[in-house]
């Protein structure tokens, strides 16, 4: 069985990290660079880095900011927002990312994908997935609907037909994100999660919710997750990386350690 991941996720706005609740009412926390190189000295596995207005604002991603990251971590990191074409992964890969993060511009144009991963490997090429509940309905018979542009257009695409279509497009991953449960620290949107998880070949990265380590757990084994995204927890001190990974290696979840 592969290890479980521990990924802290950095929201990135104006060049600072930032955190909201459901995507709102967002509060600058940190700078990027700094807290990439503490999460990396603590432990995690990897790092996932998202510019939150980068899409909805119609620009590039900040490309000094992904490079400062690199230079101060040595574990893969995901980038993420405002990646429209062939030539933006490019220059996130050369900017030291290992992944790009496609969202909102992958539902545009799911060719991203597909050449994404032609060109660079599907390794490289995670599909960002921001979700909402909806009621079932013939179009989402799944009861879960993509929004993009940081949560601000509903798409009436259903979550799990686009998961399925972005795997055979060549997606290598999947990074879920419910936006009910965004920064709620109420626990992940299991449901959500064990449904893409028990349908796609790829791993899940389950995203938004986690508020104790029992939520981590839960993800990681009711969810069916190959590894938990997190934020606030980490953020704001209430553990660390190490006593998460200490917590589930005590309950028999192999994790990867470096301490």
């Amino acid at each position: 069985m592969l290890s479980k991941r521990i990924i802290p996720c950095l929201d990135v706005r104006d060049g600072k990290t930032t955190k909201g609740i459901r995507f709102q009412n967002n509060i600058e926390i940190g700078d990027p660079v700094e807290m990439a190189r503490y999460y990396y000295e603590q432990g995690a596995d990897e790092l996932v880095f998202y510019d939150i207005t980068a899409s909805n604002e119609r620009r590039k991603i900040m490309i000094d900011v992904v490079r400062g990251v690199a230079e101060n971590i040595f574990i893969p990191f995901s980038v993420g927002g405002g990646i429209r074409s062939l030539e933006d992964i490019r220059a996130v890969l050369l900017a030291g990312a290992e992944k790009v993060s496609v969202n909102s511009a992958a539902i545009r144009n799911p060719s991203i994908i597909s050449d994404g991963a032609k060109a660079f490997g599907s390794q490289c090429i995670v599909l960002g997935m921001d979700v909402k509940s909806v009621p079932l309905s013939a179009r989402i018979p799944s009861g879960y609907e993509m929004v993009i542009d940081g949560g601000r257009v509903f798409t009436g695409l259903d979550a799990l037909d686009w998961a399925k279509e972005a795997e055979r497009l060549g997606a290598g991953e999947i990074c879920l994100n419910s936006i009910d449960a965004d920064g709620t620290q109420k626990g992940y949107e299991l449901n959500l999660t064990a449904l893409i998880s028990e349908n796609v070949g790829i791993p899940v990265i389950a995203s938004g919710g986690a508020g104790n380590i029992e939520h981590i757990y839960d993800v990681l084994t009711k969810g069916k997750a190959d590894a938990a995204l997190v934020a606030s927890i980490v953020h704001y001190g209430s553990v660390s990386i190490k006593d998460i990974k200490s917590n589930l290696q005590d309950r028999h979840v192999k994790v990867r350690s470096r301490w």
